[in-house]
Order: structure tokens, then sequence, then C-alpha cells
């Protein structure tokens, strides 16, 4: 994916930056989403760590009071030891003044409310479907990408408009539907989505990597190669290499040794106090069966699948623990009182990078540098058994104005399958929410291998989240 010919492109103003040895880009950053809680502290943050570029961030939120103290936290951030680089921050009012002038937009959403997200996740529980997740895949995971594809569908053609060179960095869950909306309403768009799921499979490499080849430390996350395939969230590695070392045979040995795969009890995992705690037991058993390794997080990754979610005592016997939106509504409660406590000194700042590679992917699309890293994207056959425009998750190559993708191979038939039921999923929640085809977003709810229950059982639960999620349905015929 790269302009077309003859396009203006990103990262053509320079400015100097006092402090700087070399003159700073100057970008403007729409941040779509600019009230958010946890992902705009951390695109702040790694700007502020980034010598070479420098400029405004416009934030635009439909909560303007969230927005409006992102645009404190960002400008007080300036003033902080440890900041190397110069921005602006500028909450504004309307989506379209944020787009204005921008190099790139960055999707960050919170899809309808957390208590709608609640309800929904509660249904599926009052008909036997325990999800630890509810953001991707599944009865829960579908209609959230439902409401998603409404707003993005929006988006799309405000970006067209305004700003339709401009690069689209995509984090929003559910990330395979949100992207692929951007591509099918405006197909011109530059668009890629980001998931960090991929990288705790490669530190959890790395760490193997540590163990078994004597080596004196660790090695970083990206000295771990992988080749990615499959869908965000249902990521798959058929191939990882730390220098000359094949890590998949190391991994064989060490699954093969006593202990490593045995079944975990409630008490064990409640006693982590740890609701994002993985023990890897999903992924490895699959590896068995498969010989591909699974590269999201085991509470993830149970969504895609038959049989998982079916109870609670299940999930608990492969170490894996729900993730309550009552937590996440705590969280999402407290953040504010927290940033205020930070601005005015009486909570420590920590000026770390955040390990996401948004700010890295912005320097490579900007000329200073090539980047290999997975990405989702519009399949153009790098994933050579899937369908051709589904978004699919595989390494990709950033340079200057372009994200070239990295052929995968084709995923093994017994995956490519169970993959491929996924995809026409998430289509036709897509094709559902542009149209308001009601039917077709009960298929593909209906579809989703997680599913256990009979036609009329599913089709009662689906108008359940239908009513818990109408007020995000506008125009949609909901009893």
């Amino acid at each position: 994916m790269s302009s077309s010919p003859g396009a203006q492109t990103v990262g053509q103003r320079c400015i100097a930056v006092p402090g700087n040895d070399v003159p700073a880009i100057d970008l403007k950053i729409a941040y779509i989403g600019g009230g958010s809680r946890e992902w705009a502290r951390k695109l702040m943050i790694d700007l502020a760590l980034c010598r070479e570029l420098t400029g405004q961030v416009a934030l635009y939120d439909i909560d303007v009071e969230a927005a409006r103290r992102n645009e404190q936290l960002g400008n007080w951030l300036q003033g902080q030891a440890g900041v190397v680089a110069r921005w602006r921050y500028v909450a504004v009012p309307t989506l379209r003044e944020a787009l204005a002038g921008t190099d790139f937009v960055v999707l960050s959403i919170q899809p309808g409310t957390l208590e709608c997200m609640a309800e929904e996740i509660a249904i599926a529980e009052r008909h036997g479907m325990f999800f630890p997740v509810g953001d991707t895949a599944g009865a829960p995971g579908l209609m959230r990408g439902l409401r998603s594809a409404i707003i993005y569908a929006e988006f799309a053609r405000s970006i067209a408009q305004v700003c339709p060179r401009a690069w689209v960095i995509n984090y929003t869950n559910p990330m395979a539907i949100c992207t692929r909306t951007l591509t099918r309403v405006e197909p011109r768009l530059k668009v890629f989505g980001c998931c960090h799921e991929v990288f705790s499979t490669q530190r959890m490499l790395a760490s193997l990597a540590g163990c078994c080849l004597g080596l004196d430390a660790t090695p970083a996350r990206h000295e771990i190669e992988v080749n990615v395939s499959g869908i965000n969230h249902f990521t798959l590695i058929d191939r990882a290499r730390y220098r000359d070392a094949d890590l998949l045979a190391l991994l064989r040995r060490h699954i093969a040794a006593p202990g490593v795969m045995r079944p975990y009890t409630r008490e064990e995992v409640e006693g982590w106090h740890d609701w994002f705690h993985c023990v890897h037991q999903v992924k490895f058993a699959l590896f068995q069966h498969w010989g591909v390794l699974p590269a999201a997080g085991d509470r993830h990754l149970v969504e895609f699948l038959p049989g998982f979610v079916r109870s609670p005592e299940e999930l608990f016997r492969w170490g894996i623990i729900r993730t309550p939106v009552s937590y996440r509504l705590e969280r999402w409660r407290h953040a504010p009182q927290q940033t205020c406590e930070l601005m005015a000194g009486r909570r420590p700042l920590r000026l770390d990078a955040s390990g996401e590679e948004g700010v890295t992917l912005l320097l490579a699309l900007l000329g200073l540098g090539d980047r290999v890293t997975n990405v989702n994207l519009e399949n153009q056959g790098q994933v050579a058994n899937l369908p051709r425009h589904a978004i699919v998750e595989t390494n990709a190559r950033f340079s200057h104005d372009e994200v070239r993708p990295l052929a995968a191979g084709a995923l093994p038939p017994a995956l490519e399958s169970l993959v491929a039921r996924h995809v026409a999923n998430q289509e036709m929640i897509v094709a559902a929410a542009l149209t308001g085809d009601k039917e077709l977003a009960f298929q593909a709810v209906f579809n989703d291998p997680a599913n256990r229950l009979p036609v009329d059982e599913s089709w009662q639960m689906f108008n359940e989240m239908l009513q818990a999620g109408r007020q995000f349905l506008p125009g949609w015929d909901i009893a």
C-alpha cells in the first residue's frame, strides 16, 4: 500500500526545535478518540521521547471534557524533565476540524459504552457462553463490531473528504472489522491496524531462547524473527528464529518437559490477582496438534475456538480468568482523577517508552528508516488461501510513504477453514452495518465457532444484545 502516483507525501516540513541538533519534521496528527484514558497517554510519551518529530496533535472526542483534559496533560508534559520533543495539543470540537491538514490520523475509540459491553457479555453468559474479553470474536465481539462499523463508516467518509492522503492508523478492537470498514467504504485510503498481541509471544520466545541457548542475556523482542499469518487475535506463527536457532524446535522440547502442560485450578488462577496473566496452555496445546503457534494471548485465542468458553471451570482449567468489565469501568472512572493528580505532582511521572510501535512506524513512513513488523492490512495475497480484501495480519515492510505486506504463505487446511469462517463473519458484520441488514448480522453471530446454541435460542440472544445496544444502532428495526 502506497500513495498514488504524483500524490504529496507526508513529512515535507522541517523546523528547528530548541535543544535538537537537527531540524525535526513538523506534523499534524489527528487523534480520534482524543479523550482516551490510556492509548493517548502512551502516544504522548512516545512522541515526547522522539527528537525527530514535532508539531500539533488535534484531539477530537464526543466526550469533550475528556479531550480537554488530555489537551492539558499533553501540554503539561512538554515542561517535564526528560522530554526532548515539542508538541502542541489542542482539543477540537468537530471531527472535520481535527482532520483538516493532517498528516496522520490515529483512531482509538470506545465503540459504545462499557456498560453496553458489560450487558452483552452478561447476556452471553446467561446463554451458557463465558467470554474472557468479549471485544473481537464471539457474539459480544461481533455486536461490538456492528456498532463500530457504523461509526467507522463515517470516519472513512470524513477522512476521504478532508485529508485523503493522510495515513490512518487504527488501534480500536475489533481490529479487523474496524479496519475493513475503512477500506470497504473508501478503498483509496491509506489504512493499517496496529496490535501488540504478537509482541507478548515474541517476548515469551525470547525468554525461552535466553534459558535454552545459554545466552548471557534475554534477547530483545525485536530480535525474535517470526513469520506471522492469520487474522487479528487469531494470528499464527509457523517460523520463529533467533539468529540461527529454530525457536519452534526449542518450544517443542520445552512443552514436552514434565509439568509444562497441566490443568490449573480456580484457586490458582484467582490467586494470581491478575486479569491478564497468561500461562500459554491453549497456544501450546494447539501448537502440539497443528504444528503452528498461535500468537495472541490465550484469553483472546479461546474466543475464536469451539469448546473453551462453555464454562468458567473450563477456562480455569486452561489457566484463564475472565477480565470483568467492572474492572474496566473502575479504571475508566478513576483515570481522570489520576491524570489531575499527575499534573498536580501528587503522582509520579514515568517517562518510559510504551513499547508500542506507532511512533516508530511514523518515522518509517516519513523516510527515517525501514521497519518490518506485524500489521493489519487488506489481503493482497500475503495470506494465499484467505479471501482478497479481507483484513489479515502478517508482517509488512514500512518505508517512505509505503506499507508493503510480506508474503506469509498459506494456512494449513484445518486452520484455513476455521480462520475463513471468522473472515466471513467479519465481512457479514461490516455489510450488515453498512446496509442495516439485521438478518445478515444475525447470520454472522449464529455462524461464530464459539456459538453452542440452536438457531431459535441464538436468535433470542441476538435480539437481547440488539436491545442492550439499541442507542448505538440508529435506524435499526429493534423490537
